[in-house]
């Protein structure tokens, strides 16, 4: 999952963005308004977690934005502002959840669980392929019992091929999965990611392959 953070307060949203981290998301943190509209324009974000008071406006003012640019982007919003009518309006414009400051991490967390979760209520939790097995909502990768431990950019790189499996997918879009605004990439970096993820899913006798198609990107299919 990418994750955009937007929040102005810095050793807070630092201390955030560590926490998103080592639970293995990708996170981008920017704290403008107008930044962020441009940011999910370009970017596939999966969830935005919005403070509502910014130096250019009140967050609430971007959500019909964000919707109109991604219709099944997840929006939870940040705000020490928790009265009964400030969490009323945070909802009726489009958020999926209002989290009142000071929060707890672990509570955080559980939120952009359950968040992340309804849109698969009526869809199947699990994608195949091959033996492999990507469970979406925990957000893990086995091989029939046997859980891949995977290091985070290895693991959202096979996330983004074993959703589109049996599709090219572009080194651009693979990159934007893995890696956040700020990271400095290499340019073989996404080929190391995927020379690994080969030599380990051989070695788990997964029952797909992963091709290079030259100059485009991956592809991940299942082994005849």
């Amino acid at each position: 999952m990418r994750i955009l953070l937007i929040e102005d307060e810095l050793e807070f949203a630092g201390a955030l963005r560590t926490a998103l981290e080592r639970e293995r998301f990708v996170v981008d943190h920017l704290d403008r308004l107008a930044d962020a509209v441009e940011g999910a324009r370009t970017n596939a974000f999966d969830l935005v977690l919005l403070d509502r008071t910014l130096p250019d406006g009140d967050g609430l003012s971007i959500v019909p934005q964000l919707r109109a640019i991604r219709p099944g982007l997840s929006i939870i919003v940040l705000s020490a502002r928790g009265e009964i009518a400030d969490r009323i309006a945070g909802l009726d414009e489009g958020a999926d959840d209002y989290l009142i400051k000071p929060f707890s991490i672990d509570e955080m967390l559980a939120r952009i669980r359950a968040v992340r979760r309804r849109p698969l209520e009526l869809a199947d939790e699990r994608i195949h392929a091959g033996s492999l097995i990507y469970d979406v909502s925990n957000d893990n990768i086995s091989v029939g019992d046997l859980r891949l431990d995977l290091p985070r950019r290895e693991l959202r790189v096979l996330e983004t091929l074993i959703r589109r499996r049996g599709r090219t997918v572009l080194r651009e879009t693979l990159e934007q999965a893995v890696y956040g605004f700020a990271d400095e990439v290499q340019s073989n970096a996404l080929d190391s990611h995927v020379s690994r993820l080969r030599r380990k899913l051989a070695e788990a006798d997964a029952g797909v392959e992963i091709h290079a198609i030259r100059g485009i990107g991956y592809l991940l299919r299942e082994v005849p």
